[in-house]
Order: C-alpha cells, then sequence, then structure tokens
C-alpha cells in the first residue's frame, strides 16, 4: 500500500529516491519522507504530510544531501496522516526504517519496549520494528544480524528498509508477504518496492523472494533465505521503458489509460492468436496438459479482477461447459473450500502482489488443485513466480487507482483461457476460429468505443449532482454494471450499486424516483428483452434512465430515457469489454465535474498489499 526507495551511491541520492516517490505516489499519498546519511555520517530525517510535492517544498527549504539514503510514500493503516505517523521511523543511536505492510503482533512487542524504557513518538506499528532492531543491536554490532533477529519476531507482512548510523554504507532489506526488490547499477545499488521506481537508474533488478533478508553497498549485495543460508537471486532485465508512466499530454492517468486500452488489448493477443488459432503455449509450457484434464475451475480475485472473473463465468460455462466458481480472495481464504477432481485454480491481478490473492493462491497449491493459473499485469510479481501456469496481460504500467486497462486487458486474457477450454472439452475448430476472430475484432470496437467520449460527458452533466446512482446488466453484462458502478464511486464519491436487472423487483425498486439516475448496459444479446422489461419498471416508478444500447435494440430516447447508441456488431463474447469503455468514461467526466482527485482518489491506492 506505500512506496519505498533506497539508493547506495558515489553521488547525492536525494534525487533518485524524490523521483522514485514520484514514481511510486500512486501506492499511497498521505505522507512522505527521507532519512539520507550525510557528510557527517549521520541521519537527516525530513517528513511532510501529504503528497510528495509536499516534501519536495520542503526539501528547497532544507536543503538534504548524501551518498545513502531511505525514503517512502505512506497510505496510512496505523495511525492517522501526519508527520510523526510518516516514515522513515528512527529508533536509538541513528537506527532509521521504512516499512510497507502491517505487523499482527506489533501491541505485543511495543509493550515490551515499552518495558525495556523505549519511548514512542508515533501510534504506527513501524516504530516498534526500529526498537526493535535497536535492542538487537545491543547483543550484536552487525546491522544484518539484528534485522535478522528482528524478523524472526514479527507476524504479518513486511518490507523493510533499514540504514544505521554506526554501519553509514549499508542498507538492509527484508521481505514477508510484500514486494521489495533490488536494483542493480555500476558501483551503485538501489532498493524499491516497484521496479517502476528505480527505471530512470536501472534497468537489472534482483527480486527477493519470502523470507529473504539482504544487504546493499554500492558494490555488493549479499541475501540469506528465511532459514539464514546464502541465496543466489537471479539478475532480471526489466522489459520497462523509464517513460512507460508517463501522462503525456492526457490531464489524468486516468484519461490516458483509457485511451490505451485498444493498443493494450491488442497487445496482450500478440503472438497469441495467429491464424485463426488459440497458441496454448502462451499460458506456459505446461499448459496443454493442464488444460486437456481440466473439469472445473475456480476463479479468486479482488476488487475490479472479480468483476473480470465473474465476467469469465459465464463464458466458461456456457462455451467451455464447465463449472466454475468465482470467490472474492479475502472471502476465499476463510471459508475452507472443497476442491472437485481436476478443478483449475486462476488468481487475477493487475499488480501480482494483491496480499489477499496472494494468500488465496498460496492455500490452492496445498488444497488439491490441478494446477494454478495467474492473470497478471506485472511480470516480475510475487503472483506469477508463485503460479504454475501464468498469462501476462501486457497492459503495461496502470498508475490512476481506478483501473481501467488492466481490467479490460484481464478480459482478453480470460477470453483466451475460455477459447482454450473449449477446445479441449471438445469445441470445433471452426467455433475456435470463430471465437478467436472476435478476440481480435475487440480492439477496433473499443476505438468506435471511445468515440462516444463526447456524448457520455454531456450525460455526465446530467449526474454530477446526484448523490446515488444505480447500475443494471444482465447475463455477463451484470459484472460489467459492477464494474461501472465501483468506477463511479471509487473517483466521483457518489454512491453507486449494480444489480442483476431480474433484481429490481425485489428491494431496488423501492430506492427509484426522479433524484436515482439508473444506468444500465444493453447489448443485443437473449436477454435484451427481459432487460427492456425491468427498464420500464424504473420508467413507471419515475426513474430516470441512462442507457448504453446497442443500434438494433429498439431502445430509443424519449421522456426521461437518455440513450448512447454503441457500435453495431457487437457479439456477446466482445460486449463485456466494449460496453465497460463508455462506463469508465462517465465515472472520469462526473469525477472531473465535481472536482475530485481523479488519479489518486481519496482513502484508496493502487496496489493492496495488506490484509
Amino acid at each position: 500500500m506505500c512506496g519505498i526507495v533506497g539508493a547506495v551511491a558515489d553521488r547525492d541520492v536525494v534525487p533518485i529516491l524524490i523521483e522514485g516517490l514520484k514514481r511510486l505516489e500512486y501506492r499511497g499519498y498521505d505522507s512522505a519522507g527521507v532519512a539520507v546519511m550525510n557528510g557527517t555520517r549521520h541521519l537527516q530525517r525530513l517528513r511532510t504530510v501529504g503528497k510528495v510535492q509536499k516534501l519536495c517544498d520542503a526539501l528547497v527549504e532544507t536543503p538534504t544531501h548524501g551518498h545513502l539514503g531511505i525514503a517512502h510514500t505512506r497510505w496510512a493503516t496505523h495511525g492517522v496522516p501526519s508527520e510523526r505517523n510518516a516514515h522513515p521511523h528512527i529508533s536509538r543511536d541513528g537506527v532509521a526504517i521504512v516499512h510497507n505492510g502491517i505487523i499482527e503482533n506489533h501491541e505485543a512487542l511495543r509493550a515490551d519496549l515499552t518495558a525495556r524504557g523505549y519511548e514512542f513518538t508515533s501510534e504506527t506499528d513501524t516504530e516498534v520494528i526500529a526498537h526493535r532492531i535497536h535492542l538487537h543491536l545491543q547483543a550484536t554490532p552487525d546491522l544484518f544480524e539484528a534485522v535478522q533477529a528482528t524478523v524472526r519476531e514479527l507476524h504479518g507482512a513486511y518490507a523493510l528498509a533499514v540504514v544505521s548510523e554506526k554501519d553509514p554504507d549499508t542498507i538492509v532489506l527484508a521481505r514477508a508477504g510484500c514486494p521489495v526488490v533490488i536494483g542493480v547499477g555500476e558501483d551503485e545499488n538501489f532498493v524499491a518496492s516497484d521496479v517502476s521506481a528505480l527505471l530512470p537508474v536501472t534497468r537489472r533488478f534482483v527480486f527477493l523472494e519470502e523470507g529473504d533478508v539482504a544487504a546493499i553497498h554500492r558494490r555488493s549485495i549479499r541475501i540469506v533465505n528465511a532459514a539464514g543460508a546464502a541465496a543466489d537471486r537471479p539478475v532480471r532485465e526489466s522489459e520497462l521503458s523509464a517513460d512507460a508512466a508517463e501522462r503525456g499530454d492526457f490531464p489524468h492517468y486516468m484519461l490516458k489509460e483509457i485511451h490505451e486500452q485498444p493498443r493494450a488489448i491488442a497487445q496482450t493477443l500478440e503472438e497469441r492468436v495467429a491464424g485463426g488459432k488459440l497458441l496454448e503455449a502462451a499460458f506456459g509450457p505446461a499448459a496443454m496438459d493442464v488444460l486437456k484434464r481440466t473439469e472445473a475451475v475456480q476463479i479468486v480475485a479482488c476488487g475490479t479482477s472479480f468483476h473480470a472473473g465473474s465476467v469469465a463465468r459465464y463464458f466458461i460455462e456456457q462455451i467451455a461447459k464447465l463449472p466454475c466458481w468465482v470467490d472474492i480472495a479475502s472471502e476465499f481464504r476463510y471459508r475452507q473450500p472443497v476442491v472437485p477432481k481436476n478443478t483449475l485454480f486462476v488468481s487475477i491481478s493487475q499488480s501480482g502482489e494483491t496480499a489477499d490473492t496472494l494468500a488465496a493462491l498460496r492455500l490452492a497449491r496445498e488444497a488439491g488443485y490441478l494446477s494454478t493459473l495467474a492473470i497478471c499485469n506485472a511480470p516480475e510479481s510475487s503472483l506469477v513466480r508463485e503460479s504454475e501456469l501464468v498469462m501476462l496481460t501486457r497492459a503495461g504500467p496502470e498508475i490512476g487507482v481506478a483501473s481501467t486497462k488492466a481490467f479490460t486487458t484481464q478480459l482478453a486474457a480470460l477470453g483466451m483461457l475460455v477459447v482454450a477450454l473449449a477446445k479441449h472439452q471438445g469445441s470445433s475448430r471452426e467455433r475456435e476460429q470463430q471465437l478467436v476472430t472476435r478476440l481480435i475484432e475487440i480492439p477496433g470496437l473499443v476505438e468506435l468505443a471511445l468515440t462516444l467520449d463526447a456524448d457520455v460527458r454531456a450525460m455526465a452533466e446530467r449526474i454530477k449532482d446526484k448523490h446515488h446512482a444505480l447500475f443494471l446488466g444482465r447475463g455477463a453484462l451484470f459484472p460489467i454494471a459492477m464494474e461501472g458502478a465501483l468506477k463511479l464511486k471509487e473517483i466521483s464519491y457518489i454512491h453507486a450499486e449494480a444489480y442483476a436487472a431480474g433484481e429490481l423487483k425485489h428491494g431496488p425498486l423501492a430506492l427509484v424516483d426522479e433524484d436515482m439516475p439508473v444506468i444500465a448496459v444493453a447489448p443485443n444479446n437473449d436477454l435484451l428483452e427481459k432487460l427492456k422489461s425491468n427498464l420500464q419498471e424504473v420508467r413507471a416508478r419515475g426513474g430516470e434512465l441512462y442507457v448504453f444500447a446497442d443500434p438494433e435494440s429498439g431502445i430509443e430516447p424519449s421522456d426521461g430515457v437518455h440513450v448512447i447508441t454503441m457500435p453495431r456488431h457487437v457479439s456477446y463474447f466482445q460486449a463485456p469489454v466494449v460496453y465497460t469503455v463508455p462506463l469508465q468514461l462517465l465515472a472520469y467526466h462526473v469525477a472531473l465535474l465535481r472536482g475530485t482527485d481523479v488519479d489518486q482518489p481519496r482513502n484508496l491506492a493502487k496496489s493492496v498489499t495488506v490484509e
């Protein structure tokens, strides 16, 4: 949920730290801070409340320089956003730490430290770690060993970067449940919670595994595993470029990422479908054997990714003819599911570091599933590294907190999974070719959907002052209605709910009046007539309808009915992706008109790496 950056070099590292924080600000923006070993070999710390720019302004007033330092941008879990709760936290004798994650036993550790005479200046669990490290330094002068001793006491999730005035040339790292990477340079090394923070200075990375503790110096890296044995972690070359996360001419990252969807979807399909066929090796070398044996599918995800999985369930059951279950990861990991024979476990995550989804995957590996498949946008992530099969979505960096292109590329990847499963359930060669053709057509249809921007903006003008909204869909478009409601509430702060349209008469109709906009997605499919009846129920109660309708749906504008006509010839298989786009644009324009922070909505962070 937060961002970590660190560097040790023969140059001033403060500009590197600040640039890294700016690139990680989507992970947290309640407060920010740096701690730098200055020329006198003493730590100089500076912390501010708010976004990274506040820290930049403070550095102008209080210039800070040094060859070693750590920095952090925070999304609050323990303690309100404030300077005293901001990282880095410092213990006695110049021990400083930055931390992502949650320490579950911090209260017991705090009580023990208080009894030993340690004084706390914050409400955070992180300060507990700093004091524990200092405590262990009394028994050993080695910072590395003190961190090892400390992490053995911690229960929970953490990524740590630790420095000490007693060891002014070293940064010590530790990882359990939260990502942290080492950037490898020439006579300089770096650390961050995400590779994107370090792309301006290196493209070579070492990824720590669960339980690893590492020490980085200018010219060396030392890593031990959870058992304390020396560990050889490979250096990997990142394919991301330093400018991949720039905003360009767009006023917001979200709008840029909405418009990047045709290319992102095309890239996700590239080299995986050819000649009217799906290339199953795209899922990994063992994919063909696994897919042949698959008799059921369990999908686990959170948030937007859960909606993608919910769409896939319809197609897996209708097209591949396999039973499919979709669970929210935070619930799945506690419900002790019965695992039918030969069930494929599918996890979906944009970041690949979502704590609940990772925990679900780790449980699945022990629960008797046939195999595990990750659908993910981050090739270097924990989810990818720990899954047997992988389908990367190739969306590129997504900076806006409200997911857009990550979602539609997940739908494309899941579409390929449906084709692969159907093939092994006896679907004909002609059917495979038909489905692959529909997938290849999606980027062009999304381009057409983007041309509706002006119409959507006009609709947003009518909705911007409302306090509630109801989204409706049927079949595979019901999860798209859920995604539309999520987008609107995330960035405009309008309360929004989604329902399967057939459920209106079972309660939601009580909410409908002229002040409750009802937003519906209406493709021309087998459920259209059912949906139109549901919409009539809304009009009969005086509700205002806003409908994204197929041109052949027969739904026309009238008093209280506002219609945006969607592209023609959108098949049932394509509709979830295509109808998502105007809902994204609607949320964006409503938020813009309401003056909210589109890219960094309050109380939310991009990567949810704690439970």
